[in-house]
């Protein structure tokens, strides 16, 4: 990929707070979490932070109270999306503060895969048969395309120099070849000044090398390294003996 480096201007995100008095009621959902009843401050790695953890352990919540609070639609998109399909996101955006660096990004997107249809609709919707917008994502529909497609699409067209960037599981619809294509995409935009928070359940992407990894789980929030997150250690137990780990799991009772 040929393209002109620019130098770093630095993070955009330096850290987030949680303003416990702004809440209410800790045993309601999301403040219930232990994600996040334990949260005091999440620190941003200036390159590459990643989220990680279990199904509901609060990765998409946090991910999104991010978003919300960097100006971006809880659904996805740029700044300029001000649509809701449904309105479903979390109040926890009201009781976080954001550390920013003086400078602004040059540019920040918000990618929610369970809901990147709907994205890929108001695309549609803003571009009017102009092309405009559509050509931002490489020139053809979104919804013309596989949805694995569509998804590195976006990462390879849409995304500029100094971007801030938060993407909810960018692996939903890759294969792991394709998951690997994406890493070197990361790398180049980091290389250009950008910055990203990924939740993911990907051992492949999160292997990226400089990068903050944060588990979500029953305890809170922690920092852990790549070869201990349960992800890297489930994967390569199966992936060395997958007949052993195969008879264990299938075995009859």
């Amino acid at each position: 990929m040929s393209r002109k480096r620019r130098s770093t201007p630095g993070p955009h995100l330096l850290h987030m707070e949680l303003l416990r008095e702004r809440i209410s009621d800790p045993d309601q959902f999301p403040y219930n979490l232990p994600a996040v009843r334990g949260l005091t401050t999440l620190r941003f790695h200036p390159k590459v932070t990643f989220l990680v953890g279990e199904n509901g352990s609060g990765k998409s919540t946090l991910l999104e109270a991010i978003a919300v609070g960097c100006g971006l639609n809880p659904e996805g998109g740029s700044r300029n999306f001000d649509f809701a399909t449904r309105a479903s996101h979390s109040p926890l955006d009201e009781c976080v503060r954001l550390a920013r660096a003086p400078s602004r990004p040059g540019d920040s997107y918000f990618l929610r895969a369970e809901s990147f249809y709907n994205v890929a609709t108001e695309i549609e919707r803003l571009d009017e048969g102009s092309g405009e917008i559509i050509n931002a994502y490489g020139g053809i529909s979104l919804h013309e395309q596989s949805h694995g497609e569509s998804f590195f699409a976006l990462f390879k067209n849409r995304f500029r120099d100094n971007g801030l960037y938060l993407m909810d599981e960018p692996e939903a619809a890759l294969s792991p070849k394709r998951q690997l294509q994406f890493l070197a995409l990361l790398h180049d935009y980091i290389r250009r000044g950008g910055q990203f928070v990924i939740a993911t359940h990907s051992p492949i992407i999160m292997a990226y090398p400089d990068a903050l990894i944060y588990v979500l789980d029953g305890d809170g929030v922690r920092e852990v390294a790549y070869t201990d997150t349960e992800h890297y250690l489930v994967t390569r137990g199966f992936l060395s003996s997958p007949q052993k780990s195969l008879s264990v799991l299938l075995a009859d009772e």
